[in-house]
């Protein structure tokens, strides 16, 4: 005998109300998960918010820079007291250039040079200078500035000054006047060509220089002659005081070498133990 549809209607409702309670049954959680997907929450008219606990995620660490990176560099600098207002040094007033090994100043700053030796030129040292901002100051000679004044442009515009370190880069001392002179203003004219200012600080090739230097810088257009205090290589400050310290006005020597990023990251360090802060030569030096 066929069942009648109102029969038929009933067994297929039992049916579904079987599977419906075998479902629950099963995965509670996932059925719990349906009706809140499914249904509006009745007072705001959202989705309820599952009662199901969710792992939380855990957050990963930052990922530290590579040693070696220029990430890693810019985060090993230390933080530094700002730089007091500059008070100029006195400058003679006999036709001479100064001489110093250090600026003779009491303020709490000390000054970073890098000498130019054709040898090397990293790449990074340009974005070093502007993002740790580093005050610094390059004593080119004039024909490996030529041949890279789009590196050095790109430190002068960083923050770094370019000053004078002769033509040829050979010792001056004992020579005749006339050839100081063509040294040290033939390189001053061709920098100023090449970067747009006349360098008023001059740094005798090994630090070699008599009176006659002097008076050639000066008519050169030089207000000081700069020797230095601390020599940096391979990231190791040389102190040439048994104090070991770097001191008010002290000057710090390096060099375009393959290392360059580690001295002035060593540089940096060293004037931050001493507790002062980097500035520029130009500042003091008016």
């Amino acid at each position: 005998m066929s069942a009648t549809p109102a029969r038929r209607i009933s067994a297929v409702v039992t049916l579904l109300t079987l599977l419906a309670l075998s479902a629950c049954t099963a995965d509670p959680a996932l059925h719990a998960r349906r009706i809140t997907a499914d249904q509006p929450s009745p007072s705001a008219g959202t989705p309820t918010p599952s009662t199901t606990t969710q792992p939380t995620p855990s957050a990963s660490p930052p990922a530290r820079p590579a040693p070696g990176s220029l990430e890693w560099y810019v985060s090993q600098v230390p933080t530094f007291p700002a730089a007091p207002p500059p008070q100029p040094v006195p400058l003679p007033t006999t036709g001479t250039a100064a001489f110093w090994h250090r600026l003779p100043t009491e303020q709490k700053v000390a000054f970073i040079t890098i000498d130019d030796g054709g040898l090397a030129r990293p790449p990074a040292v340009a974005e070093f200078v502007w993002r740790a901002h580093i005050p610094v100051t390059m004593f080119l000679n004039s024909p490996a500035a030529e041949e890279h004044d789009v590196y050095f442009r790109a430190i002068q515009v960083a923050g770094g000054v370019v000053e004078n370190h002769t033509i040829n880069h050979t010792s001056l001392a004992g020579r005749s006047y006339d050839h100081q002179k063509r040294e040290i203003c033939g390189a001053a004219d061709r920098l100023e060509t090449l970067f747009g200012r006349r360098s008023t600080l001059f740094r005798p090739p090994f630090g070699e220089h008599d009176s006659t230097t002097l008076r050639a810088a000066y008519d050169c257009g030089a207000k000081a002659v700069l020797h230095w205090t601390e020599t940096v290589h391979e990231g190791k400050v040389r102190y040439q005081t048994p104090e070991k310290v770097v001191r008010p006005g002290d000057i710090l020597l390096m060099h375009f070498r393959p290392a360059l990023m580690d001295d002035l990251l060593a540089a940096l360090k060293a004037i931050h133990r001493s507790g002062l802060t980097p500035a520029l030569l130009t500042d003091y030096i008016r």
